[in-house]
């Protein structure tokens, strides 16, 4: 079985190999795409593909939607070459469950796929004559949080960004460029209204793209490159709904592949692009998922709430993500990655069979996390957490590694636990002292940034911007080594970059410190100090 719109059409050996196809005629959806647009998404990722594009999926199957989603790649043009446009726009969605069952699904709710790319005519071209439609209502992203940053870390416009300010739209080349010029194409033709919702895991994503597309626009405005009125276009006519999304899916895994071609799926093939993109024909995902979305659409909205998406208002997005991000979820797999690392687990999953990790999670989560949490309402926080420490992480299925998980912890540590230490220091009721297990985590931090595992072999650090400062810090320290950690980590511990507060100034600073000092006495410190505080 290859992944070809034309083998689909002998359907026997697809169902009788268990996969689950579209039950729509994907030939009319795609001609009617064409004609009236009403979703384009930018970045085609997995998440993209094992998410959004399979809720598409459901309600084409229902008869809810009649037009899919045009697929649109603005950063690497190899996804849209090597993992749709020769796969037919098809993929196959692999849902792992908890149970160890396997639900296999091909997608087929892209009707088209292009590259954002004005140096590409023919693309460019549809794109922008897609934005000129009036039937379009709504574009989405998932493009990452970097994808929204103009500038650099000395807070300078990004080369390509600068360059843009001072060149006309269709010849933009930075991300956002490229984005606003498609807006400026709508505007031209009328001012239509349209809605961009960030899908993309960050605080606030809907007011970060809104920045993005403003300050854009107002570059142009002032260099006299567009009409003023363009300006007011992006404020008054395009809405940037805040949302807030959850599913795990990770790179394709071996186990994956190996149980399609059991099944007789032939296109297994994952590829890594030039710019370091895993592409393959098929996503492997958790079967849990979450997406809350602001219902604030100015140019009619899809009916996703019908396919399990939730409509609400922009304070609860802003609970469900606070609720997810500061106590349900991130916390416990940061704390889980730093502490994979140092004792050589490869998977999330087996880390919850490991005693004391799995006390170390459900103290942050249910201890120290729900007394502060914020509720959103609409999905219950201890109910959340007893899916992510019973169903999720658990789940052996999923192909999650503590090291992926452990990318720009530099850049989550302020969310994950700086907003309970804040919480804490605000009411009186609670002891900031008390934050025992987040304290161990962050002090696992610092010891992670040495290198070195518990056995005392070295190991490769996650990418993170930081660790170029930081791992200088930690060079020199050795194992069993006993110096003076206050000077050592002083500068690292009051840094409210990092951790959203200055750990001194909140009387957890030396907690910190002791930690640090048990976890570096020697191979082996690490399980010994979580032994120690966890059994």
């Amino acid at each position: 079985m290859k992944l070809r719109q034309e083998d689909l059409k002998n359907q026997k050996p697809w169902e009788d190999a268990g996969f689950e196809l579209p039950k729509f005629n994907r030939e009319v959806m795609i001609q009617q795409t064409k004609e009236n647009p009403e979703w384009v998404h930018f970045g085609g990722g997995n998440i993209f593909r094992a998410f959004p594009a399979a809720v598409c999926q459901d309600l084409l199957n229902q008869g809810i939607l009649k037009t899919g989603i045009i697929v649109a790649e603005g950063y690497d043009y190899e996804i849209i070459e090597k993992s749709f446009k020769e796969f037919d726009d098809l993929s196959v969605l692999v849902t792992l469950k908890a149970d160890g069952s396997l639900e296999k699904k091909v997608i087929a709710s892209i009707a088209e796929s292009l590259c954002v790319d004005t140096s590409n005519s023919g693309d460019w071209g549809r794109l922008t004559e897609i934005f000129e439609s009036e039937s379009l209502k709504m574009v989405s992203f998932t493009i990452t949080e970097k994808g929204y940053s103009l500038i650099n870390q000395n807070q300078e416009f990004l080369s390509d960004v600068a360059a843009d300010f001072l060149k006309t739209p269709e010849t933009a080349s930075s991300y956002i460029g490229k984005l606003v010029a498609l807006c400026y194409a709508r505007f031209r033709k009328g001012s239509i209204p349209l809605t961009l919702v960030s899908m993309d895991n960050c605080s606030h994503n809907g007011s970060k793209l809104e920045a993005a597309v403003t300050t854009f626009a107002k570059k142009w405005v002032d260099n006299k490159i567009v009409e003023p009125e363009f300006l007011t276009y992006v404020y008054e006519s395009i809405s940037y709904p805040w949302s807030m999304i959850d599913k795990i899916t990770p790179r394709p895994a071996d186990s994956v592949i190996t149980m399609l071609k059991e099944a007789g799926f032939e296109d297994t093939e994952s590829v890594i692009t030039k710019k370091n993109t895993y592409v393959a024909p098929f996503v492997n995902a958790e079967e849990a998922q979450y997406l809350v979305i602001e219902d604030k659409f100015m140019n009619g909205r899809l009916p996703l709430d019908k396919g399990g998406i939730i409509y609400t208002d922009k304070e609860t997005v802003d609970k469900v993500e606070k609720m997810k991000v500061c106590t349900c979820l991130n916390p416990l797999h940061t704390a889980l990655a730093i502490f994979g690392c140092l004792l050589s687990y490869d998977k999330i999953s087996e880390e919850m069979k490991d005693k004391e990790l799995v006390s170390l999670v459900k103290k942050i989560g249910y201890v120290e996390g729900l007394p502060v949490v914020v509720d959103p309402g609409i999905i219950n926080p201890k109910d959340f957490i007893d899916e992510v420490l019973q169903k999720r992480i658990p789940n052996p299925f999923m192909p999650d590694t503590p090291q992926r998980i452990a990318t720009d912890t530099s850049q989550k540590l302020a969310i994950r636990f700086g907003e309970t230490i804040k919480a804490y220091k605000a009411d009186d009721k609670l002891e900031v002292a008390n934050l025992n297990n987040i304290c161990l985590t962050l002090a696992g931090w610092c010891r992670y940034l040495m290198g070195i595992n518990d056995e005392g072999n070295s190991f490769e650090l996650s990418p993170d911007p930081m660790l170029s400062v930081l791992t200088p810090i930690f060079a020199d320290i050795k194992l069993g080594e006993k110096v003076n950690f206050h000077e050592l980590l002083k500068d690292v511990l009051e840094n409210s970059n990092i951790f959203g507060v200055n750990l001194y100034e909140v009387g957890l600073g030396e907690k910190v410190e002791g930690y640090f000092a048990e976890l570096i006495q020697g191979k082996g410190a690490v399980r010994a100090t979580l032994k120690k505080y966890l059994d």
